[in-house]
């Protein structure tokens, strides 16, 4: 572009003659040197279509649209919910019979009754008179409010500027902030000037909301089957709204069925970006009433299953499958006929089939791990086409998928016909055994697993066992298969929480030998060589830094009493007073297959462990002949026991390692969520557990992407709790989550702090309760309350604390998830649905304490 003055460029675009009837859309970016700004050319008002002016020249004036301007948030998918249409105060200002401009501006928050006016000096501006100024129209289903105008009697330039008019009042209300506009325009004949305004400049950090976050399953209603499902939403709907709630927010909803075990409870570890988890199927809803008399002799099964404390994941599945299987052969032609699952498999069918393919061969296989399948262990669409079109198997799955869709949108719709946002989950990673690394291994490293590295959850890290993405290969399409998940959440939800976000800037990557999470590291980044040891003046053998360093000393220090049977049947001398491991027990994965031999007990456990302790006491991580430095470093044994100059060289790299990397994680994490940022009307929210770096920090800014705080995780070192007040806008904040301890488990964790945050956060004197009692949780609930963050989100075990009557005895109870662990996920809500509903001085209490708030 032409650069014209200090707040002006221009270009000049030939238009083809189809132009002129087929709208376009399009966006400004900003390069400077390898960092690329991207404006956000969202909605309609950078949509222009020729035909709608009358002329043969367009003129069209933009200002900038900051990703971080807090309106782009407001102009997403959940406040169209919470703005209903009848919300919307339709405005419509005849155009003049020669308009010469044409002038655009978003208003996301305006009120009921209220539309924006144009005022200005000049005589078609009115000389800034508000009691008659120019309204501007505001049709349903536009982005933005606009105005056409004859400017012809008009002296150029000249100032204005947007205002808020009553429109049942007939009155002014006020000006938007800031300094005058300023228009320099020249009229011309056969001209026409669009003048893109961006956002009215109107207090835009005044919308606060308040959320309940509970997964699918842990619903419980009067007619679920054991486990919460789609159609559980709406009564909980039902509840939210009566206390005042805003938004509902869910685990992942993905099918995760693997070995049709609990081990398969976990909401991350899908077998399908795009499948929704038969699991959360209501059979009464389904079943069509010729066929009624099945579903009645499930009714036993079903009562008692719905009866249980927790789920009892592995039943609830294998009652629904049966009755499914069994109810498939008599639907399916009435089914298969109907416009609606045409259109289904039509808008799917590049996932679905290979999905239900998958599924349809895991089953006759006996296992989800495709390269130990006879037929078909890789995949090749034409084969796999013609074989699931003659297999009833893979169009059960089609059938299944089709009713999870059709109630989980009927959910959907219900809950927004209530008033309330949506809020899905779209996990960071995806099984290693999955359709889709099945169907597309080329996105995807399987010779590599990620997971976490060493952190306040775990010191050993976490092994999720996903494999890594190959970023580059998915960067070749723009992140067209992670566009594609965003656009089939879009089906359902209006917001979406983006699962470990710092894992889109760089992936912790562990190889395959390794069990825990800490041998893993950072991919991608710029690793180490030889020379740069050694011109740091580091000449040790590279063995001396890359493998355990065993001495008797180390060996004490590392696994203590079992030293002496570590030493006597894992351990070989090296001589020099040193040992290695036997080459059986070279690495984690074979300490595990041998202890998986052995007889579970304490004593084996606890050797296994040591035993990874030692395996895992290195310096560096040699990757293809480079390397780099383990997490940690400085707390191995084998870094206390190098001579102090050069552990002080070697620590002085450490740090250096890390910062020069950042330069390269910030461009990765702007590249690839700015993409999907621009390509979804989602509200993205952030999960960033700390320790989140400063780059992290800074991309979630500059793209508007909300982060999250949880008050007893601070992002910084030097606190011990976040403090409320100071969040961005842009925030989510929250006491706990899923992979957290509730409020009541904390309470009881630490009394040394759990006391400095009863007198120096809640700012309560007095003793410090033993018990975090109703009246103690409603302190904790109205200070998140009281922050200045977008949302304030709560797990629903932490509003049930607020009642005796209604959460449980033992918080323990309530755990949902142990970070780290293969933990079974199966908790449920201690009351039904439609008793919480009936719950009046619960809810009346909650519903005060979220108006008191202004939320």
């Amino acid at each position: 572009m032409e650069y014209r003055d200090r707040e002006h460029w221009q270009v000049e675009i030939p238009l083809v003659l189809q132009a002129f009837h087929t709208p376009f859309t399009y966006h400004f970016s900003v390069r400077h040197g390898e960092a690329v700004a991207v404006d956000w050319g969202q909605g309609q008002d950078r949509q222009v279509r020729i035909a709608d002016f009358k002329c043969t020249r367009l003129l069209v004036i933009d200002t900038w649209n900051n990703p971080a301007f807090h309106g782009n948030a407001q102009a997403t998918a959940p406040f169209k919910t919470l703005l209903p249409a009848n919300q919307i105060t339709a405005v419509h200002q005849p155009a003049p019979k020669f308009p010469t401009h044409t002038f655009r501006v978003k208003a996301p928050l305006l009120d009921a009754n209220q539309t924006l006016c144009l005022l200005g000096e000049g005589p078609v501006l009115g000389q800034w008179r508000t009691a008659q100024p120019i309204l501007l129209n505001r049709m349903a289903g536009q982005d933005y409010l606009s105005v056409q105008l004859d400017l012809r009697l008009q002296a150029f330039p000249f100032r204005y500027k947007y205002g808020i008019w009553d429109v049942r009042q007939q009155r002014f209300l006020r000006y938007e902030t800031g300094g005058d506009r300023v228009l320099q325009d020249q009229i011309a004949r056969d001209k026409h000037t669009l003048v893109n305004d961006g956002f009215v400049r109107l207090p835009d950090d005044t919308w606060r909301g308040t959320g309940v976050a509970v997964p699918v399953f842990s619903l419980r209603s009067e007619k679920s089957f054991g486990v919460g499902e789609f159609l559980d939403l709406i009564p909980l709907a039902d509840w939210a709204r009566q206390a005042g709630l805003k938004l509902i927010q869910l685990l992942p909803v993905n099918d995760t069925t693997a070995t049709h075990t609990w081990q398969d409870t976990c909401p991350y570890a899908a077998i399908s970006a795009f499948a929704l988890h038969p699991l959360y199927l209501n059979l009464a809803e389904l079943t069509e009433p010729a066929q009624r008399k099945g579903l009645k002799a499930l009714e036993p099964q079903r009562l008692k299953l719905n009866r249980l404390k927790t789920v009892d994941y592995e039943a609830v599945l294998q009652e629904k499958l049966a009755y499914l299987r069994k109810l498939f052969p008599k639907q399916k032609s009435a089914t298969f006929r109907t416009p609606a699952y045409r259109a289904f498999v039509q808008a799917n069918e590049a996932w679905l089939r290979p999905y239900a393919a998958f599924c349809a061969l895991r089953d006759k296989f006996g296992t989800a791990d495709f390269s130990q399948w006879p037929d078909h262990s890789h995949y090749h669409a034409a084969a796999i086409t013609a074989w699931s079109e003659k297999n009833p198997e893979v169009a059960f799955h089609f059938f299944v998928q089709f009713h999870l869709h059709r109630q989980l949108q009927l959910a959907a719709t219900a809950v927004r016909a209530r008033g309330l946002v949506l809020k899905g989950d779209i996990p960071i990673g995806i099984q290693r055994r999955s359709a889709d690394t099945w169907q597309h291994p080329e996105w995807f490293h399987l010779d590599q697993q990620t997971g976490m590295h060493p952190d306040v959850f775990s010191a050993r890290g976490q092994n999720w066992g996903f494999p890594t993405y190959h970023w580059q290969n998915l960067a070749k399409d723009g992140f067209g298969w992670w566009r594609r998940r965003l656009a089939h959440l879009e089906n359902y939800f209006d917001a979406v929480r983006l699962d470990h976000l710092p894992g889109f800037f760089r992936t912790w990557s562990i190889p395959v030998n390794a069990v825990e999470g800490v041998l893993g590291h950072f991919d991608p980044a710029h690793p180490l060589d030889r020379c740069d040891l050694t011109d740091r003046g580091i000449h040790l053998d590279l063995e001396r830094l890359t493998r355990p360093f065993i001495t008797d000393g180390v060996l004490e220090a590392i696994t203590g009493g079992l030293a002496r049977t570590i030493r006597r049947d894992f351990l070989q001398p090296t001589g020099n007073d040193a040992y290695q491991l036997k080459p059986k027990f070279g690495n984690q994965r074979l300490v595990e297959k041998y202890f998986a031999a052995l007889e579970t007990t304490e004593a084996n456990q606890k050797l296994k462990a040591a035993l990874f302790d030692l395996l895992s006491d290195v310096i560096l991580i040699e990757v293809h002949g480079k390397f780099h430095f383990r997490f940690g470093m400085a707390e191995t044994e084998s870094f206390k026991n190098l001579e102090p100059g050069q552990q002080t060289t070697l620590l002085a790299m450490y740090q250096e390692y890390f910062l020069r990397q950042e330069p390269l994680w910030l461009r990765e994490g702007m590249q690839r969520l700015s993409t999907l940022k621009r390509h979804t009307r989602l509200l993205l929210c952030g999960e960033t557990l700390p320790p989140v770096p400063g780059f992290v920090t800074e991309v979630l800014h500059d793209l508007g992407i909300l982060g999250l705080t949880i008050q007893r995780l601070p992002r910084h070192h030097y606190e011990e709790f976040a403090p409320l007040r100071d969040v961005p806008y842009l925030t989510v904040v929250t006491p706990s989550t899923h992979d957290t301890s509730n409020l009541r488990e904390w309470w009881a964790e630490n009394p040394e702090r759990r006391r400095r945050y009863y007198h120096h956060l809640l700012l309560v004197t007095g003793e410090t309760p033993a018990e975090a009692s109703p009246e103690t949780i409603a302190t904790i609930l109205q200070h998140h309350l009281a922050s200045p963050a977008m949302w304030s989100i709560f797990a629903i075990q932490d509003l049930l604390a607020l009642d005796e009557k209604l959460r449980p005895k033992d918080p323990a109870s309530e755990r949902i998830n142990v970070p780290g662990t293969l933990h079974y996920w199966r908790y449920r809500l201690p009351v039904t649905l439609e008793k919480l509903g009936k719950a009046k001085a619960f809810n009346e209490r909650l519903a005060g304490m979220v108006k008191h708030s202004g939320r």
